[in-house]
């Protein structure tokens, strides 16, 4: 780590290596396409490399590129998505908050639904559920309300089950 924040392109070619799989798979998860994740990933390397000396415990580098990486596509995201305003969704719906629908469908399936889910919902999403946002830090990150937040989580979830249970009855 110490050669890397010298500038050392070995060491930090290493820790390429060591953290980008995992960096690509949180962009392509937060953006649902490669394109656009590649670049997140190429830019947000670019920025923890040149803030690296900002870094004063190395065992915190991981989650401190995660951070980068999640806020690059967040902002990504503030330029690249319009928000719709969500009908008000009756947020104790049972049918929605069943667990046991999830039963013999693979992890795949699931990621492959996220990806694509429509952006504004595939974000929320992604950040309340995978990133572990509030949805007050999501509000003021997307420069949304909570009320949008908590409509497009929902939405989402949703747009999943529907979706998995037609995959799960098509292909049993």
């Amino acid at each position: 780590m110490r050669k890397a924040t010298q500038g050392d392109d070995e060491a930090r070619s290493l820790l390429y290596q060591q953290f980008a799989q995992k960096m690509f798979s949180i962009c392509v998860r937060m953006t649902g396409n490669r394109p656009d994740a590649e670049d997140i990933l190429q830019e947000s390397f670019i920025t923890a490399f040149n803030s690296l000396h900002q870094l004063r415990e190395q065992h915190l580098f991981e989650p401190w590129l995660r951070r980068i990486i999640v806020n690059e596509c967040i902002r990504h995201v503030k330029k690249v998505i319009r928000w719709q305003p969500v009908e008000e969704i009756d947020l104790h719906d049972a049918w929605l908050d069943a667990d046991n629908w999830l039963q013999g469908i693979s992890f795949e399936q699931i990621h492959q639904e996220i990806k694509s889910l429509p952006g504004g919902c595939r974000e929320v999403f992604n950040l309340y559920v995978v990133e572990n946002y509030s949805h007050q830090q999501i509000a003021e990150a997307l420069e949304i309300t909570v009320s949008t937040s908590k409509s497009q989580y929902h939405r989402a979830r949703q747009l999943l089950k529907e979706r998995l249970l037609k995959q799960l009855l098509r292909h049993g």
